[in-house]
């Protein structure tokens, strides 16, 4: 892997260089600015903001950079959107985006980089979380401030985003159980005290907050997550856990 600090550093630079003129900013969000980047477990996140859609050629091009530097990093690669200057601010939601790329669509990017360029685009509920995280803690990395660029994401939109991503944890935590332990936690602590946590805060707060039946499940998935340690989970306590939190998270809906 190269230097995780030489990737973003020349991620940006091509970004600049491909872009040209059309480009408002690189900002930087997710593990990486929030304390808890684990090159085993973590991507490099970043949104990428463009004044005008992108011509095909344009695009292509980009998304060879993209998969270049993305095979150079972190084992879960690179994650980026990238999207109009125009529905970042007034915030549009879902939001709209004109190009995307996480390890998951590898395959289709190289194996057709032409209907990919062409129909990787459509709106993303999960720009909303993206969205604030850049607001509250993001890094602008070349452009202009992120203040002059991101409005506010209204807390129903950010909600709904980030409800979308642990809605089905009740049938989904065996599969995916150090993901959504944390991620469930993350949501609740957003809920009931208004805070934007990493999984890792998130865990942190869970063994805080949460009753003491839990707390040897949390604690496995922070150790998964943070020393990588291969963790065989109790599956009764997991789904025990999970529907407690969609319970308590509903509750608190606003």
């Amino acid at each position: 892997m190269m230097q995780l600090e030489k990737i973003i550093d020349e991620f940006t630079k091509e970004s600049i260089n491909i872009l040209q003129d059309n480009l408002v900013g690189v900002y930087l969000h997710g593990s990486s600015v929030m304390g808890c980047f684990n090159p085993n477990k973590s991507d490099l996140d970043f949104i990428i903001v463009v004044k005008k859609p992108m011509s095909d050629d344009v695009k292509r091009a980009y998304m060879k950079m993209v998969v270049k530097y993305s095979a150079l990093g972190p084992s879960k690669g690179i994650e980026m959107s990238v999207v109009l200057e125009n529905v970042c601010k007034p915030f549009v939601y879902p939001t709209p985006f004109e190009l995307h790329f996480s390890i998951g669509h590898l395959d289709w990017c190289e194996d057709n980089p032409d209907e990919y360029i062409k129909k990787m685009n459509g709106k993303d509920k999960d720009l909303a979380a993206h969205f604030t995280i850049i607001n509250k803690r993001g890094k602008c990395l070349y452009g202009l401030p992120i203040k002059e660029v991101f409005g506010e994401v209204p807390n129903h939109d950010y909600m709904d985003s980030i409800w979308f991503d642990v809605k089905n944890a009740k049938k989904e935590i065996t599969t995916y159980p150090m993901y959504l332990i944390l991620n469930l936690a993350r949501v609740l602590a957003y809920k009931e005290e208004g805070l934007v946590l990493s999984k890792k805060e998130g865990g942190q707060w869970a063994l805080e907050k949460l009753p003491n039946e839990y707390h040897s499940l949390i604690q496995d998935a922070l150790r998964e997550y943070i020393e990588n340690k291969q963790i065989v989970y109790d599956k009764a306590l997991a789904k025990h856990y999970a529907k407690y939190m969609i319970k308590r998270i509903k509750l608190n809906r606003k």
